[in-house]
């Protein structure tokens, strides 16, 4: 590495199209690569590898600054896109070049790695066993021009697929945060329960961040994922806090609301499963977005707070 505060992770998750969206749009990740690495099969290409002769796995190479976003929070965060119980490949793609893998770069990395899937074993969140495995990083080869950023080059087929080969609603079930319903009524005021979990809205005006001019994140009062910056929100004269886009558009869903009379789309959080509001059409300028959510829905964390309350990666978004 030619920066000393650069360094590399590298994960098989499946088709690597798939693994490259998530670490992409996090901070302190300078670049996502899609490739194939495992095996001893020189420069292989993408008809080599998927005949699952070559000893290669669909992977993708992250650059990160540890600094920014450390190991064990992309540790955290690939978990998040696959089935660690799936011993035979990953969703609709079979195969040894399709089963999952953290190809560990250094003995830190190794023992990081193995902490975290000791954690997962021990959570329950699956009844079998988690079956990922933990190997020593080999030569890593990036895969054809047309594989990498395929979820920008083809949206409409990347979407299509995502959701085809059963990976979305995978996720969207198994990594939805567990809720105890009492621990949920102590924890929050009734606006904010009704909000969240029984799709409520609040008053317009009337709520906490409608006018907020302060620099800093809203996070899901629920789960605490981060959902929107204060850099993305605007006055858009509805009375409720209006924001252009989420920080990260892998970190909530949309859901067809017909309530109310209404076609609407619903904004919620993925994996807390907060409803936060809804996105319209109609935002500031041509092609522009307007996600009008519910204050309640949200806490705020002041950019001076970002790094003790454990979201010091969002601090450059303010430099």
């Amino acid at each position: 590495m030619t920066d000393k505060n650069l360094q590399l992770a590298t994960f098989a998750g499946g088709c690597f199209w798939c693994m490259v969206k998530p670490f992409d749009e996090m901070p302190g990740i300078e670049k996502v690569v899609s490739g194939y690495t495992g095996g001893d099969t020189e420069n292989p290409t993408y008809q080599e590898v998927v005949t699952n002769t070559t000893g290669h796995r669909e992977a993708v190479q992250i650059t990160f600054d540890p600094e920014i976003f450390p190991y064990e929070k992309l540790l955290t965060l690939y978990w998040q896109q696959i089935d660690p119980t799936d011993p035979g490949g990953q969703f609709h793609d079979r195969g040894e070049s399709y089963k999952t893998a953290i190809y560990y770069h250094n003995e830190e990395q190794k023992e990081m790695a193995e902490a975290s899937k000791k954690i997962l074993e021990e959570s329950g969140r699956f009844s079998k066993p988690i079956v990922t495995d933990i190997l020593p990083a080999k030569t890593f080869y990036p895969a054809e021009s047309y594989h990498q950023k395929y979820y920008e080059k083809n949206p409409d087929h990347y979407n299509r697929y995502y959701k085809g080969s059963g990976r979305k609603g995978f996720i969207e079930e198994n990594w939805v945060m567990e809720k105890d319903e009492k621990a949920l009524r102590q924890a929050l005021n009734d606006m904010q329960y009704n909000v969240t979990q029984e799709n409520g809205t609040e008053p317009p005006f009337q709520n906490e961040f409608w006018n907020n001019e302060r620099d800093g994140i809203y996070v899901d009062i629920v789960s605490g994922e981060p959902l929107f910056s204060s850099k993305d929100q605007y006055d858009a004269g509805c009375g409720w806090p209006s924001f252009t886009k989420p920080l990260h558009s892998t970190r909530i869903k949309e859901k067809k609301d017909l309530s109310h009379y209404m076609v609407r789309t619903e904004v919620r959080s993925k994996f807390g499963d907060s409803h936060l509001g809804h996105v319209f059409n109609d935002g500031p300028g041509e092609n522009v977005l307007r996600y009008c959510i519910n204050s309640a829905a949200l806490r705020f964390i002041p950019k001076e707070n970002l790094e003790e309350e454990g979201y010091g990666e969002y601090k450059q978004l303010f430099d």
